[in-house]
């Protein structure tokens, strides 16, 4: 098995934990290799540390952890870097979330304003980053998982030499989500999803060996009580294909809009209250002779960004696995330009990971995708090197925000709230 040297930068957040407990899970494939957790705060980097050490050692596995508050220092000789960081921390995204719905528009971590917003602070990072490995570890692989994967993903590859690949559990869980809440075997679901990340439909759709669309519509005739489930299976059923989640804000924007205007508390206040509690538990952890996360104790539960860990698996180890992952394009989709960074199943070996060609978008989504691979691109390149101005027009390309006077409402209000984390061109 591949004996590799990797850096996880962001590895002081809450999630790490549960990272580590993925390689550890992982431990055989990665035998003798070095994981270097890296983060800005020291603190809470010392306890991951701690922690991780101690579930390694209290499972067997050979993993050797260490960990730096010096980014180059912790990429030095790297084979590959895992990147999940939150520039502002969840702080930032409550304002990302609150601001465009105090004006009627849909704010979220990788949708709308918000998402624009965190793709402005996760590229100024970004660009520091690929410069680090440029210098120190140039032939090393970035798996990003920093959201919104595919617009720093497109930056990335757009203006680095920098090989990379930006990954998301999505392709994976959406089909059997929806099969599951609408009474269906989540296990049963064979789905390949494809397009864009967070707004990926299905090319193939079966259960139990069967088309997939029908029992849904069956579903529907039956009567499905839960709002959200009805619509996102209306969805799927309307458009003949499986849609992610995240196509909600879309396809039911009015609906969303007066959902999250009424709810007391946005999903990054929700995290905010829990946070404090996660860290108890990784604390009282330490003090444990066999540490065990517990799912509702940990952020996100357990096994966090383990689709990351599968792919690096599958690089390294040379396995030639099919994993959905987020490339440039490279005529892999047909509704695509070439340069852009798609969703889509690739082959994943030691050559790398390769964009399986031959798939098409369907049809009924084509435009709502092409718009938002246009926004993508735009949102990229005012990230890396652009202008207020570029950003601005980025922002009215969105389609949940389209107007320019809303976009220039929005703009103002979230590069003041995030300007100590922003460029100052973009101020």
């Amino acid at each position: 098995m591949a004996q590799v040297k990797l850096a996880y930068i962001g590895g002081g957040s809450t999630r790490a934990p549960g990272t580590v407990a993925s390689f550890i899970r992982q431990a055989a494939n990665f035998a003798g290799s070095e994981i270097v957790l890296q983060d800005i705060d020291s603190e809470k980097l010392d306890v991951v540390c701690r922690l991780a050490r101690k579930m390694a050692e209290a499972q067997g596995a050979d993993l050797r952890i260490t960990a730096t508050t010096d980014r180059r220092a912790a990429l030095d000789g790297c084979d590959g870097v895992l990147s999940s960081y939150r520039p502002g921390g969840f702080e930032a995204r409550v304002q990302d979330e609150r601001i465009p719905l105090s004006h009627g528009a849909i704010g979220q971590e990788t949708q709308g304003a918000g998402g624009f917003f965190m793709a402005l602070r996760a590229i100024h990072v970004a660009r520091g980053l690929v410069e680090d490995m440029e210098a120190v570890c140039p032939d090393a692989i970035l798996f990003n998982y920093t959201n919104p994967v595919n617009i720093v993903a497109q930056a990335v590859a757009d203006h680095s030499p920098v090989n990379v690949v930006s990954l998301c559990e999505g392709p994976l869980v959406f089909p059997g989500e929806l099969a599951e809440l609408v009474g269906l075997h989540p296990g049963r679901v064979r789905a390949v999803m494809l397009g864009l990340n967070h707004a990926c439909w299905s090319a193939e759709a079966e259960y139990d060996g069967q088309p997939m669309i029908p029992l849904l519509a069956q579903k529907l005739e039956e009567g499905v009580a839960d709002d959200w489930t009805r619509r996102w299976a209306e969805l799927a059923v309307t458009m003949n294909s499986l849609p992610a989640s995240y196509m909600r804000y879309y396809a039911f924007e009015r609906e969303m809009l007066a959902e999250l205007t009424a709810k007391p508390t946005t999903r990054a206040q929700d995290i905010l209250a829990d946070v404090p509690r996660y860290w108890r538990h990784y604390r009282e952890q330490l003090d444990a002779p066999n540490p065990t996360l517990v799912p509702e104790l940990s952020r996100g539960g357990i096994f966090e960004l383990e689709v990351a860990v599968d792919v690096m698996d599958a690089v390294f180890n040379d396995k030639n696995e099919v994993w959905p992952t987020n490339v440039v394009n490279a005529g892999a989709i047909a509704d695509f330009p070439d340069s852009r960074v798609v969703e889509v199943p690739c082959l994943v070996g030691r050559q790398g990971v390769r964009p399986i060609a031959g798939y098409r978008v369907p049809k009924p989504v084509r435009g709502l995708l092409s718009a938002l691979g246009e926004y993508q691109q735009l949102a990229a390149d005012a990230a890396w090197d652009g202008s207020r101005q570029q950003a601005i027009q980025a922002l009215t390309a969105n389609p949940l925000v389209r107007t320019l006077p809303l976009a220039q409402t929005l703009y103002g209000e979230l590069a003041q709230a995030h300007r100590d984390h922003l460029p100052e061109r973009l101020w």
